[in-house]
């Protein structure tokens, strides 16, 4: 296909607003897919994808679609998640693109995300098409928000298309539109390959297939390859198309968008982001905007029958094949014994990396309580330290500061709840920064707030507390010092790791006081007495006890000198002072899970 008949898009929206089914539009109306082979949400191919509503991985599909000018037009769809966690994968999406319909649910307007994936687009320079969907609903305002989109875009609201995916209506304008708007691709086919990976999976038989958008160059299926970033090089298994099924070609050329079956044997070597040149003649700079993802929030995973560790790291392994933002390590904890702590983008991603893990491999898994990383400045020697466990807060007299990640975060939200959400942030630390008015009877509430108190479930009771309304959008701002301490659990006098916390010294007193409370109805009774304290440093500062469980040994006694009761009690209880020296507490498996549900409801 020649390069001016080629359209390079992507859809950008936030979760829920529909492009999933504008996506399966779009390959129906250009007979990309029979109506034999159609179903529901066709590019998202996860089980958990389907299920959740959202879009974990991006994807990629080749259209061809015949234009009221006769002329046929070969279209790239990217289709990108919409989740605030898996922002690094629309960034790489955006690249490969030329134009991006953005689409606004007809019911709700802008949101958070909307926003945040609108300034990436921007910033990668792509011709945004806006696109108004679910104007079939009967609370459809396709008029206010087309006016909205106007004031935060500023393209004329005439020009924004109302569609409504699900029932296929005006799904023809938005291809003539991309055919119209979006520029075709640029780019030299007689210079050195450059292509840029913007995602990647792993296949048993062809090792890391990698997706990619060919910038310059061509590629034919008897070229060796070569990573830019790492210098590995490989013969090429087959090099092919997304229709939606991989389909194999012969040649790749500038503009397009395809994959490419490497045959490596692992992620690291292809990663998300990289630039794939010739090894014979390769290119001498790589494409912009390569970087290492960050993992921000760290948990402890470990099987709950010890002898699933070898099955646990192997399914680690394979699923950071798919998965390039997944890191992990093995760790050990007392009261847990051998597992890995495992780092993620986002709450969300852990949970679906957890369900995958339990899904996909049947392991059944404890996770402990997520945390961040924080920046640790030693006193005496002024080294700064990174530590993602608290199990690894060196004592408090060697620390000069413990700094934490704070995030600027952006809430979008009906002027009614302006209170709520700012009851909500101030309870969590948050600082105020601004204020914006998008729209009339809209608020954009800007903050910056640490991440510790962001991860758990600042999401929910945001969610809870505006009715669904409000959305947010977060990014991060850097490390801040804090008065931050470490809150340890004993049980029988014993510290329990995989319990402790980094917590704020304001809040520790009442984190430690809800802690015991809940461990105290969850620790089960002993035939003696088993003290669960909370403490900070060397200090107590909450303390319960669950109370022994106690054996009627004068059952059997019925009547006579009292002495003979005396002296079964005082067997008793020198039966348990002995078992109090040698018996161990085993602290159940929904323990760990109290100190997540820990709300915030004081």
């Amino acid at each position: 296909m020649e390069q001016s008949k080629i359209r390079n898009f992507c859809i950008i929206a936030h979760i829920d607003h529909g492009k999933s089914t504008l996506a399966d539009r779009l390959l129906q109306v250009t007979g990309t897919i029979s109506e034999r082979e159609m179903q529901e949400q066709i590019l998202d191919s996860m089980d958990l994808e389907r299920e959740k509503g959202v879009t974990i991985k991006a994807s990629a599909v080749r259209m061809l679609y015949t234009a009221k000018d006769g002329e046929t037009y070969e279209m790239n769809l990217i289709d990108t998640p919409g989740h605030v966690d898996f922002g690094y994968e629309v960034s790489r999406a955006l690249q490969s693109c030329e134009g991006a319909l953005l689409v606004v649910d007809a019911t709700q307007g802008i949101e958070a995300q909307t926003l945040a994936n609108l300034y990436l687009a921007l910033d990668a320079d792509l011709e945004i098409i806006p696109v108004i969907n679910k104007i079939d609903l009967p609370a459809a305002m396709p008029d206010e928000v087309a006016q909205e989109i106007e004031d935060i875009t500023g393209i004329p609201a005439e020009e924004v298309i109302p569609v409504s995916a699900k029932m296929g209506t005006n799904v023809e304008a938005v291809l003539e539109a991309i055919v119209n708007r979006v520029p075709p691709p640029e780019g030299d086919p007689e210079a050195p390959l450059r292509a840029l990976v913007f995602d990647s999976h792993y296949d048993s038989y062809k090792g890391v297939v990698a997706y990619v958008r060919i910038f310059e160059g061509r590629l034919t299926g008897q070229d060796w390859i070569k990573m830019m970033s790492n210098d590995v090089t490989a013969e090429p298994i087959e090099i092919g198309i997304f229709s939606p099924a991989m389909k194999p070609v012969d040649e790749l050329s500038v503009g397009e968008v395809g994959y490419i079956a490497t045959g490596l044997k692992t992620v690291r070597e292809c990663r998300v982001g990289d630039t794939i040149t010739l090894r014979d003649r390769p290119a001498t700079e790589p494409l912009p905007g390569f970087r290492t993802v960050k993992p921000m929030v760290f948990a402890g995973f470990y099987p709950s029958e010890g002898e699933d560790y070898a099955l646990l790291k192997e399914a680690l392994e394979k699923l950071q094949l798919n998965d390039a933002a997944l890191v992990f390590e093995p760790e050990t904890s007392n009261a847990l014994n051998f597992g890995f702590r495992c780092g993620f983008l986002g709450l969300f991603h852990m949970e679906i990396v957890q369900e995958r893990l339990e899904r996909e491999y049947n392991l059944d898994i404890v996770a402990t309580a997520p945390s961040v990383r924080y920046e640790v400045v030693m006193a005496h020697t002024g080294e700064v330290r990174i530590i993602d466990s608290p199990a690894e807060l060196p004592d408090e007299g060697q620390i000069a500061e413990i700094r934490e990640p704070w995030m600027h975060v952006q809430i979008f939200t009906p002027e009614e709840y302006y209170g709520v959400v700012m009851d909500l942030v101030m309870k969590r630390r948050g600082e105020f920064v601004g204020q914006e008015y998008p729209a009339p009877g809209r608020v954009i509430l800007k903050f910056d707030l640490p991440l510790a108190e962001m991860i758990v479930d600042f999401y929910d009771k945001l969610k809870s507390g505006t009715r669904g309304y409000a959305s947010m959008d977060y990014e991060f701002a850097g490390y801040r010092a804090s008065d931050l301490v470490k809150l340890d659990v004993l049980v029988n006098k014993q510290p329990v790791d995989a319990l402790a916390m980094i917590v704020h010294r304001d809040h520790a007193y009442h984190r430690g006081q809800k802690l015991v409370t809940q461990l105290r109805k969850l620790i089960p009774r002993q035939l003696f007495e088993v003290p669960i304290q909370a403490a900070v440093g060397k200090r107590v500062i909450s303390r319960a006890t669950v109370k022994a469980l106690r054996k009627d040994v004068l059952a059997k006694c019925y009547g006579g000198d009292v002495t003979r009761k005396r002296k079964l009690l005082e067997k008793q209880k020198k039966g348990k002072r002995r078992m109090k020296m040698i018996g161990t507490v085993e602290v159940p498996q929904e323990a760990f899970l109290a100190v997540l549900r820990l709300g915030d409801d004081d």
